[in-house]
C-alpha cells in the first residue's frame, strides 16, 4: 500500500491513536486490526508464564513483558502485542518507549481465532528481528508447547520435545514445567 492511499495509517498516527484507545490494535504496514479477547485459559497460561519468567529473570538485566507491551518490527513496518516478550537488550531500556524492538524471546498463547496467523504471517514477521532467538507457541486447549529456535546459520527449527513435561527456553536459560505453565488451567 502506498503512503498516499487514503486508507493507509502511518506508524506515528497508529501510535498516537493507540495511546488513547480503550482497546488494543495491532499494526501491519498501514493496516490496523483490533485485538481479540482471550479466554480464561489464555489469560491464566499467560499469567503463569509471566510469573515463571519474571521470577527467573529478576536481577539479570532481562525483562519480561506481558500482553500490553508492543513489539516493533521496523523492517516490516509492524507493531504486534505478543502475549509475552522478553528483552535483554540495553536499547530497549528507555522507559518512555511504548514498544520493544530487540526481543530475544516471544511467546504466543494460541487461540482458535488467532492460531493460523500466529503460526504463519506473524511468525514470518517475527523471524526478521535480528535479536530474536526463540519463538514459543503454547496451546490453550491442551498441554502442548512448541519451541522454535534460530540456529547459528539463521534457520529456524523446532526444538526438541519436552523432557519430563518440561521445556527449556535456551534464550533466557529457563526451564519451565508443564505443571507450572498450565497451573489452574482446565485442559
Amino acid at each position: 500500500m502506498l503512503a498516499t492511499d487514503p486508507l493507509y495509517v502511518s506508524p506515528e498516527d497508529y501510535l498516537a491513536a493507540e495511546e488513547i484507545s480503550p482497546i488494543r490494535h495491532e499494526y501491519r504496514d498501514g493496516e490496523i486490526s483490533a485485538m481479540t479477547g482471550g479466554t480464561r485459559n489464555h489469560h491464566a497460561i499467560t499469567a503463569n508464564l509471566h510469573l515463571i519468567l519474571g521470577n527467573h529473570l529478576r536481577d539479570t538485566g532481562c525483562r519480561a513483558f506481558v500482553e500490553g507491551m508492543k513489539t516493533h518490527i521496523e523492517a516490516k513496518n509492524v507493531f504486534y502485542y505478543p502475549d509475552i516478550v522478553v528483552t535483554c537488550d540495553d536499547r530497549d531500556r528507555p522507559s518512555d518507549d511504548p514498544y520493544i524492538s530487540h526481543p530475544c524471546l516471544i511467546i504466543e498463547v494460541l487461540l482458535p481465532s488467532t492460531e493460523r496467523f500466529d503460526r504463519t504471517e506473524k511468525f514470518a514477521d517475527y523471524r526478521v528481528i535480528p535479536s530474536l532467538s526463540e519463538y514459543v507457541l503454547v496451546a490453550s486447549d491442551r498441554q502442548h508447547v512448541e519451541v522454535f529456535q534460530r540456529q547459528h546459520d539463521g534457520r529456524w527449527t523446532l526444538g526438541s520435545e519436552p523432557n519430563d513435561d518440561t521445556i527449556v527456553l535456551v534464550s533466557v536459560n529457563c526451564a519451565a514445567a508443564f505443571s507450572e505453565i498450565y497451573r489452574d488451567v482446565n485442559v
